[in-house]
């Protein structure tokens, strides 16, 4: 069964050794195709209280199940519930797990409802992992307290289909939800994207919430062999990959994570950590080893004859009857770095399934107007409102990265943390380095597929041409909060035309 999180970010965050326990038997489980548990979901609309929380949420066979896992011992005595530790001490409850597991199913079921995914199946479960099951009750049915005898993976997986083979039928006449749009909407509730050090503002705080378009894409990913997902810079491509990926290896399954760039290295491997992930550039691909799935970022820098059979050579059952997943950017970042051809993707499209993430989580609204301006690129619907204006510096001399230095001072100056400033040098191709004042100096070739808060991009292109139009477009949308662009009265004429080119079209 897919796990979200996946199985070592529940080990690693949660307090609860019984729900450890209980999140490696449901990973175990060999359930049915649409299974997928979700741990610790936080649930904003509550009977009682501003905001609930279900240890888990389980989707199985189109009946979502709210479990409750209880740990140690669990008793009633005149009336009220108490939970005993194992030093034998006893703690009043405020209501019985039974109890909770409902409260929860009910809030869960308000928030779905409002959403208007129609009609479903809900059920309770309370689980005592480390008792006996008390007798039925009136308020409970006696399949749905689960106890020790049930903390093994056949008689877990006997309980799950007992519960969901006796869950009430829709009511006549009323429009029933279908499965895979449920699918999607719990991952769209529950699911949300690890950034790392992202906490700070509001802009950061919206961008770390999965967008509807990327948790469709996650949802998705589990049951389809092939997948090719389109999205422009900002859309979130690179975090779903990464999530992805961690649900492949959480299911033992060999994965690996390629690219042209080799600065990925540094981007997926905190997100990955402690995965049994091989992360490797595509230039050290051997063919050596294939993999049950392959995830490919920036694919439109691989999408040619030498490196699709490159890719083939590494998939087990090839590219045609393997798993993998290709992530691109229509808008052809590929002239920056890399070798794109169209007839080859028109191949690669009729051999898998294709999604579109047209929600922009990276740049802020006035950044997307920017290149929605400027370069006519589709970077998705701005999702992001908060966020300071365009800043453009007009030097009077020349637009390098001297000019660029001082407006990454002022940032400083303001509050703005050293580390988190790029400059951008459009014009420049070698590697990464540091300025004399100490801020990191990179280009289009090095900063494709990153991101950081504050961008400052100076030397601009001397022509858009297809390599220049690129080159300004990877460097414009590398920004999370605030974009400085630094440019002479020479630049000023040269993006004037540029403009007035797009208006015209």
């Amino acid at each position: 069964m897919i796990l979200i999180p996946d199985l070592a970010d529940v080990e690693a965050t949660t307090t609860s050794n019984a729900e450890r326990r209980v999140a490696r038997l449901l990973r175990a489980i060999d359930g049915t195709p649409d299974a997928v548990a979700f741990h610790s979901v936080k649930l904003r609309s509550h009977a009682v209280k501003q905001q609930g929380e279900a240890d888990f949420v389980v989707l199985w066979n189109g009946v979502v199940i709210i479990v409750e896992v209880k740990g140690g011992g669990v008793r009633k005595y005149d009336g009220v519930w108490y939970s005993i530790d194992r030093h034998g001490d006893w703690k009043k409850l405020r209501e019985s797990p039974m109890d909770q597991a409902q409260s929860a199913m009910y809030a869960l079921r308000d928030i779905l409802q409002e959403e208007g995914v129609g009609w479903f199946a809900t059920e309770a479960v309370a689980l005592t992992p480390d008792i006996d099951a008390p007798p039925a009750a009136v308020e409970w049915k006696g399949s749905h307290w689960w106890a020790k005898e049930q903390m093994s993976i056949a008689a877990l997986t006997q309980a799950f289909e007992k519960v969901a083979g006796e869950a009430r039928t829709a009511p006549h006449g009323i429009r029933v939800a279908r499965s895979e749009t449920l699918r999607a909407r719990l991952f769209g509730e529950f699911t949300r994207m690890p950034v790392i050090d992202a906490q700070r503002g509001a802009v950061l705080e919206e961008q770390n919430r999965a967008t509807e378009g990327q948790a469709r894409v996650l949802a998705a990913l589990s049951r389809n062999p092939r997948m090719l997902v389109f999205g422009g810079a900002g859309t979130g491509k690179s975090l779903v990959l990464a999530e992805g990926a961690k649900q492949e290896a959480g299911e033992k399954k060999s994965v690996l994570i390629t690219f042209h760039s080799p600065a990925l290295v540094d981007f997926f491997g905190p997100r990955i950590e402690g995965r049994d992930i091989d992360l490797l550039p595509f230039t050290d691909l051997s063919g050596d080893k294939q993999y049950d799935v392959v995830f490919v970022d920036e694919a439109q820098d691989l999408m040619n004859a030498g490196g699709m059979d490159a890719l083939d050579a590494v998939i087990r059952g090839g590219r045609e009857g393997g798993r993998w997943r290709m992530f691109l950017d229509p808008n052809n970042q590929a002239r920056v770095d890399g070798e794109f051809d169209p007839e080859v993707c028109e191949l690669v499209q009729q051999e898998a399934l294709q999604y579109d993430l047209d929600r922009n989580v990276r740049n802020t609204r006035a950044i997307v107007h920017v290149v929605q301006e400027y370069l006519g690129a589709d970077v998705g619907d701005p999702g992001i409102v908060h966020g300071d204006r365009v800043e453009w510096r007009w030097s009077a001399g020349t637009a390098g990265v001297s000019a660029a230095e001082t407006v990454a001072r002022d940032l400083v100056a303001n509050g703005a943390r050293r580390q988190d400033i790029w400059i951008i040098s459009v014009s420049e191709d070698a590697e990464p380095r540091r300025s004399e004042a100490g801020f990191l100096v990179t280009n289009p070739r090095y900063a494709k597929g990153l991101e950081a808060e504050h961008v400052i991009v100076c030397d601009l292109p001397q022509a858009y041409d297809d390599r220049g139009l690129a080159a300004f477009y990877v460097a414009v949308t590398r920004a999370r909060v605030t974009l400085h662009v630094v440019a002479s009265k020479h630049d000023k004429k040269r993006l004037q035309d540029l403009l007035r080119k797009q208006v015209g079209k």
